[in-house]
């Protein structure tokens, strides 16, 4: 069996009894970063062994585990945090898995995107995730027009050295929309800043951006 089991995104006791119960009774752990899973591993006292599976060896490991999964043992994948195939390696092993018929399951748990939509106070009944936007301002701008006439809520993922010019092109292409900015999420720092855009524009050019960040824009 595959499984894809989430993990917290921040505050370690947002683990299910489902995800413990999985990572301590599968043969392999498959790990988008093998240290950081290590310590979630040792926080727990499970001890099983890793194999690494990121996005530069997604091909190759993910080979490697159809092939564990043809011989019967059974495999867990973890990304850094959250969800796996969201934004993380995952969709072309399942995709792969799929159609082999090779059984596959999900542990839900955390999850940054709706986490984050239901504490922007934005419309939650519909809403659409793109994830990373591309790092150069002209793609980011194109990135962004297809959505532009959108009605659904939009959720994206940015860095703290991009999301000064990430808000920037966001207004610049929709419009002073309302929006949110979610940060440090499930941490004991845990911030939703909300407003237009041009007012979260105006709050970062006073707050350095630290840490990873979700945000929300309303739609057309």
């Amino acid at each position: 069996m595959l499984y894809l089991v989430a993990t917290p995104i921040g505050n370690l006791g947002d683990i299910t009894l489902r995800a413990l119960e999985v990572l301590r009774e599968v043969d392999i752990v498959a790990s988008e970063d093998t240290r950081k899973t290590g310590l979630l591993l040792k926080h727990f006292d499970i001890k099983k062994p890793q194999l690494a599976f990121h996005e530069h060896n997604e091909d190759k490991a993910g080979q490697r585990i159809i092939a564990l999964l043809q011989e019967g043992q059974s495999v867990a994948i973890v990304s850094d945090a959250g969800t796996p195939g969201v934004a993380d390696p995952g969709y072309t092993l399942v995709r792969k898995a799929v159609d082999l018929d090779l059984p596959v399951t999900m542990i839900p748990g955390p999850s940054a995107v709706i986490m984050a939509l239901v504490l922007s106070g934005l419309p939650s009944h519909s809403f659409t995730f793109r994830g990373f936007p591309p790092r150069k301002g002209g793609k980011r701008r194109t990135f962004l027009q297809v959505d532009r006439d959108s009605p659904h809520t939009l959720i994206f993922y940015e860095s703290p050295h991009r999301l000064r010019e990430f808000l920037a092109d966001a207004l610049a292409v929709y419009g002073d929309r309302p929006a949110a900015v979610a940060n440090e999420l499930t941490k004991l720092f845990e911030s939703v800043w909300r407003g237009t855009l041009s007012e979260l524009i105006a709050r970062f050019e006073e707050t350095e951006p630290r840490g990873e960040y979700v945000v929300a824009i309303g739609g057309a």
